[in-house]
């Protein structure tokens, strides 16, 4: 049985939660096609909110698991 492969939207919003979540800035994007760089974008606003609030670390883990899964 083949694993299904998520979604690149899904997966740009991911990566793009990390990089905001440890504070890097968001001029950092990789993609050039325009939904998954509104993906990747929306996923850094969402990580450099929860940077900003503290949640880093252990006190993060219950938000890093709703946004990656």
């Amino acid at each position: 049985m083949k694993r299904q492969k998520r979604d690149k939207s899904e997966r740009a919003y991911a990566k793009g939660y990390q990089t905001g979540l440890t504070g890097r800035a968001n001029d950092n994007c990789p993609h050039d096609e325009m939904n998954q760089r509104q993906a990747w974008l929306n996923g850094w606003r969402d990580g450099w909110s929860d940077h900003v609030e503290g949640y880093t670390g252990v006190s993060g883990i219950h938000k890093m698991n709703h946004h990656t899964l």
